[in-house]
């Protein structure tokens, strides 16, 4: 033991700071809000389309062919190609359709989490299935309206 303190600096001869989880040692509880002076911080501000709202519909249904051709067009004959702009679009690597097993459902239940779309994984796995092509048509039109700022709720 004596020899292991004289190896090496002494900072690393201490134990893990609390809440850094090891042996022996217990995680503090998770805090929602932090209390300065009794006011309260907000950590994160509410975005549109998170919890809390009610979730919406979909814009654009599962067979809106004609709401933009050149998206339906591409992904009639070319859906890896759209599957890869629409997956750069939402911020992911455009390798995600190539190399994510059942990356149509995995980028659909993404948007749809993240846009507050009604519907399950369930859903989005039947969809996706069912007719592949259309679900990644109705995806790239959702992300298109957000990216473009005319996102606007099926009547």
């Amino acid at each position: 033991m004596g020899d292991y303190n004289k190896q090496y600096p002494p900072q690393y001869n201490n134990p893990p700071q609390a809440g850094y989880g090891g042996p022996g040692y217990s995680q503090p509880p998770p805090q929602a809000a932090y209390a300065q002076g009794g006011t309260t911080v907000i950590v994160n501000q509410p975005r549109p389309g998170q919890p809390g709202a009610a979730p919406r519909m979909w814009t654009t249904g599962i067979c809106g062919i004609c709401e933009d051709i050149p998206i339906c067009c591409c992904g009639m004959f070319c859906g890896l190609c759209l599957a890869c702009q629409v997956s750069t679009d939402m911020g992911e690597s455009c390798f995600v359709p190539c190399c994510v097993p059942a990356a149509d459902i995995v980028l659909r239940t993404k948007w749809r989490t993240q846009e507050n779309i009604q519907g399950s994984i369930m859903d989005d796995c039947m969809t996706v299935c069912c007719c592949a092509p259309c679900a990644m048509c109705q995806l790239a039109r959702e992300v298109k309206g957000r990216k473009n700022g005319t996102l606007q709720p099926m009547a």
